[in-house]
């Protein structure tokens, strides 16, 4: 079995993050798809967007739910904002992506989940998006969050194993959910259910907790220790996930996105807590001081 690779500073710099020539346009620095939100938390749209955009992603779309678009738009001037029409639960309805066709066409790498309702129409709707991609044959990476994540409780066609380059962020309550397993059972043994998850749905794994497993579907096995206990807050799994997001659409692959994107998470917590104090900072505060960490790194 092979050992963990500790994702210190030293492992980050010697994978370094794909860097834009000075001649490079926001396109080539590319166009990521947020489909986030609902109308209970209309904000994780928001929170994974910005993030997305200070990991250095050229161009954001933010697909959310018809009743909250507007006020997205507002929060975000920087990106456009699709409208999606909701099912009569909260969520959005599975035929959504049709108003995205195009833009799958041109997206980079797309995330899916944070803040949209539980549900069997979120589960229709990620089909219907692997699908379309699947379609598509471009291997757009996708990061599948919170809800979205129910897809492989209920695989199909266009279900695990993934296609295509696949990155998943639970925490251990969630892949309790996800597995079936206990979460004591996850809990006692992370890596290994990190890896067994990678290898079962065909995608990369970030198992959070105050130390997160990370595992490749090829066995491939990396632990970041340096968790924060402030980031056990409202929003922070959005913002992760939209600094991931923005990875993967400047050219990471998705392991180390899932890599860079947690070690830059905590790493921002640390700053705000020494700032402000080891608890109370907020999610949204997180995101701004992803630029210079990066830059600190490269």
């Amino acid at each position: 079995m092979t050992a963990p690779i500790e994702l210190d500073d030293a492992a980050l710099r010697a994978w370094p993050l794909p860097r834009p020539s000075h001649d490079d346009d926001k396109e080539a620095r590319g166009r990521v798809l947020v489909i986030a939100g609902s109308a209970e938390m209309p904000g994780a749209a928001v929170l994974a967007g910005e993030a997305a955009l200070r990991a250095g992603a050229g161009k954001l779309v933010v697909a959310t739910a018809a009743a909250v678009a507007l006020w997205v738009a507002q929060q975000l001037p920087e990106a456009r904002v699709v409208a999606l029409p909701e099912d009569g639960d909260g969520g959005l309805h599975p035929g959504g992506p049709d108003r995205l066709a195009t833009t799958l066409e041109h997206t980079a790498a797309l995330l899916v989940g944070p803040g949209m309702a539980e549900g069997a129409s979120t589960v229709r709707l990620v089909q219907a998006l692997l699908g379309r991609l699947k379609a598509l044959q471009k291997g757009q990476p996708v990061l599948l969050d919170a809800a979205a994540m129910d897809v492989v409780r209920q695989p199909s066609d266009h279900g695990w194993p993934f296609g295509g380059p696949v990155g998943m962020t639970p925490h251990a309550g969630e892949m309790a959910h996800l597995s079936g397993e206990a979460k004591e059972s996850i809990e006692s043994d992370p890596g290994e259910r990190a890896r067994v998850a990678a290898r079962t749905w065909g995608a990369s794994v970030a198992l959070k907790g105050a130390c997160t497993w990370l595992a490749a579907p090829d066995g491939r096995l990396w632990r970041h220790a340096r968790g924060n206990p402030g980031l056990a807050t409202s929003g922070s799994g959005d913002v992760l996930a939209g600094l991931v997001a923005g990875l993967m659409a400047r050219g990471a692959p998705v392991e180390q996105a899932l890599a860079w994107g947690v070690a830059l998470h905590a790493r921002a917590a640390e700053r705000l807590a020494a700032r402000i104090g080891p608890l109370g900072f907020l999610a949204r505060e997180l995101s701004a001081e992803v630029p210079s960490l990066m830059a600190a790194l490269a």
